[in-house]
């Protein structure tokens, strides 16, 4: 019953906890610092790959395989199941090789609900080194067991802000920081053509207000619906300057009209990454993993062109 419980949002948000499944989930978890509360295992062998101080703040509750096998979400289920506290991005201990390849590169996710895709992109940003992902309130919890799956440890090695509204997205970026938004209008393609933009997916049509927050520099160029337009250029040119942020959307409501507003109020860009005609759009984690080792590239080439003066990360 508590493993059941454990999967579920409301238990997630209401208690604080987690559920983890699979020795390596479980190693990264523990030695990043996250809490183990209870962990169930069918054999003491399971046991003896894990941390052994850490396990012993643990209660230890021996259980039949078939048991794990029937609450677990694995065609191959390891006999390894465990509920934590859930993770404070600011008390982790994340590894020394991963703050050691960190970026002033940051990720903020807009809307992405598939949990695949979240899991696959938040493995992209540990890859690329990111300094840190944001998700907003849009977007499938982190903690989802398909989310974890796909994450494949990520969640253990960068730092993830979930549930943020657009008004405290600022907040938790570096002051100075420009953010660009991945996006699939190509100006190439429809020159001269009044659209409104879309992201790595479809974008809302729906009518906004204008934002107050904007740069009055950019309320001229705001359309009818109250969107800015944003200077747009191919994903391989030169916007890599630090710190950045990049703007990721879904695929079925691709960027909120907040995220170009943010992107317009700090001289952002929107990224094209051109595809053949005909094709709609790209996955959006394929987008994402496409434009961050960009960023990557061009924050280590430019590192590289002023001969190092300046730390990076």
């Amino acid at each position: 019953k508590v493993v059941t419980i454990a999967k579920s949002k409301k238990f997630r948000d209401n208690h604080g906890k987690v559920l983890l499944e699979g020795h390596r989930l479980i190693k990264d978890a523990l030695e990043a610092g996250a809490v183990p509360q209870t962990l169930f295992f069918s054999t003491v062998g399971h046991l003896k790959l894990l941390p052994e101080a850490e396990i012993k703040r643990a209660s230890l509750v021996k259980v039949k395989f078939e048991d794990i096998k029937t609450w677990s979400d694995l065609i191959t289920p390891q006999g390894l199941l465990g509920i934590f506290s859930k993770p404070d991005p600011a008390k982790m201990s994340y590894p020394a090789a991963q703050l050691a390849s960190s970026l002033p590169l940051l990720l903020i996710c807009d809307n992405i609900r598939d949990p695949g895709n979240l899991g696959t992109i938040l493995r992209s940003a540990a890859g690329a080194g990111c300094e840190k992902v944001l998700l907003t309130k849009g977007c499938v919890d982190p903690w989802e067991p398909k989310v974890l799956r796909a994450g494949m440890g990520a969640h253990f090695r960068v730092p993830i802000i979930s549930s943020l509204d657009w008004e405290s997205v600022p907040t938790n970026l570096p002051a100075g920081i420009q953010v660009c938004v991945a996006d699939n209008h190509d100006p190439d393609a429809a020159a001269g053509a009044a659209s409104v933009p879309q992201g790595a997916g479809r974008a809302g049509s729906a009518p906004v207000k204008s934002s107050p927050r904007a740069a009055p520099e950019h309320e001229d160029e705001e359309g009818a619906a109250g969107i800015p337009e944003l200077a747009a250029q191919r994903y391989y040119e030169d916007w890599a300057r630090a710190p950045v942020a990049v703007v990721i959307g879904g695929e079925t409501h691709g960027l909120s009209p907040a995220a170009l507003r943010l992107a317009a109020s700090t001289g952002g860009k929107r990224l094209v990454i051109p595809v053949v005609p005909g094709v709609d759009s790209l996955n959006s984690a394929i987008a994402a993993g496409i434009v961050l080792f960009e960023g990557k590239r061009q924050l280590l080439w430019r590192h590289k062109q002023e001969g190092g003066r300046q730390k990076l990360p």
